[in-house]
């Protein structure tokens, strides 16, 4: 049995994939087909282990897989290569980031990459259109059940290995690090000796004096709609009340900038269309960002629920795993698990996976986030939703989203009868 096959879940589409990119995976396959149950009985084979050893290569997976006759089917799933000017692209987008290096070495697949890459028209996770199945069975589906099954199998190795993504599209993980180490020599300068420059405190000083201060306003306290003089062109697409409220985000920002505040400046556009779908409740708004960033509406709405809870921190803490140090981790751990027996009189289980603690079958889910703070989710309708801001002490945060989780259900909240201890 290969070990895809081995991490196929016992329950759950969506649990073939933990990643966002594993995820992107098992999507380009369900939205290349509305045959749902062909798909379903995929899902049931591969969870059976019926996918046999698996074969990536350039252009294609294939594997045996077993269905109802003795002998396996000779399964494939087809994928394009890219062309050796996309490759050129897609390794000058990684060589421009080192933390897109460090992230791939650790197992991690930067969104930022692919979102940079696809605007250059390099498909680096497949899209429906391009997944081409083929199978030895005499079923006609597109995919048929043994064709669905290895793709779901696959998603679990895509998942520990990103680099899975780069062999389909044609060049291999040595091949990668090769051109990578060539462009880095040939972009290295020539060394300069350098000046012997000026104290700090002597060039801070004469910064200071140079520098007129700025005016001292006040930020804006709510929503502004300025009046304009004139309406949109009508090649924007936009009305005379949208655009007004362009302006007045752009002046919030301006101001936010005047004081210090260069967050908006970093954010990426998949990130702004993610905050203004939190800034204004518009369903218009909401559908058109929808539309622009490709997101699902239910993907989008959890997305700016994380941001009105966390900002950009909270959707890069919704949408990739950051490990906790493992000190940080037992520490959470003890604390927690002490917390829960007080609430629930009971010993409660406690799941770690990334540096994320599930706590038993409480609905409740802690993720640690870049910046050591623990975020806390809840589960709704079987997904996991961000539900309150987030704090450095984690037994904090689980009386938040106990709480939250306890109003909403409406039941009677049972809660610790000492005091929490921050970690």
């Amino acid at each position: 049995m290969s070990p895809a096959a081995r991490r196929a879940p016992a329950r759950g589409k969506r649990a073939f994939a933990a990643t966002w990119w594993g995820q992107a995976w098992v999507r380009a396959l369900e939205d290349s087909t509305l045959d749902a149950g062909r798909l379903s009985r995929g899902r049931t084979y591969a969870r059976k282990g019926m996918v046999g050893d698996v074969i990536v290569a350039p252009g294609q997976v294939k594997a045996p897989v077993q269905g109802s006759r003795p002998r396996p089917y000779r399964s494939a799933v087809h994928l394009p290569v890219l062309t050796d000017r996309q490759w050129d692209t897609l390794l000058d987008a990684i060589a421009a980031r080192a933390g897109h290096v460090a992230a791939l070495l650790d197992g991690e697949m930067p969104e930022d990459l692919v979102e940079d890459a696809g605007t250059a028209d390099v498909p680096l996770l497949p899209r429906p259109t391009e997944l081409d199945p083929e199978c030895s069975c005499p079923d006609w589906g597109h995919p048929c059940k043994h064709a669905a099954a290895l793709c779901y199998a696959i998603a679990a190795r895509i998942d520990d290995d990103p680099f899975l993504l780069f062999a389909l599209r044609g060049r291999t993980r040595e091949q990668i690090f090769t051109a990578l180490r060539a462009r880095r020599t040939a972009a290295s300068p020539t060394p300069v000796q350098p000046s012997a420059g000026v104290p700090a405190t002597a060039a801070y000083a004469r910064w200071i004096e140079e520098q007129p201060p700025l005016p001292s306003r006040p930020l804006p306290t709510g929503p502004r709609a300025p009046v304009l003089p004139v309406a949109p062109p009508l090649t924007s697409g936009l009305d005379l009340e949208e655009l007004q409220r362009q302006v007045a985000d752009t002046a919030t920002r301006a101001q936010q900038l005047l004081h210090g505040d260069p967050t908006s400046l970093t954010l990426t556009q998949r990130q702004d269309a993610i905050r203004l779908a939190a800034s204004h409740g518009s369903p218009e708004w909401f559908h058109r960002l929808q539309q622009g960033t490709g997101l699902r509406p239910r993907e989008l709405a959890r997305l700016t629920r994380a941001w009105r809870h966390g900002g950009p921190m909270g959707v890069t803490v919704a949408e990739q795993p950051t490990p906790a140090a493992p000190a940080v981790l037992a520490a959470a751990r003890t604390a927690l698990s002490a917390a829960l027996t007080d609430m629930t009189e009971q010993a409660v289980p406690l799941k770690a996976w990334r540096g994320r603690l599930t706590l038993g079958d409480t609905g409740i889910q802690l993720r640690h986030g870049p910046d050591n703070r623990w975020y806390p989710y809840t589960r709704e309708d079987g997904e996991w939703w961000p539900c309150a801001p987030a704090d450095t002490d984690p037994v904090a945060a689980l009386t938040t989203a106990w709480e939250q989780r306890t109003r909403r259900s409406g039941e009677k909240p049972r809660m610790a009868g000492k005091a929490h201890t921050g970690v």
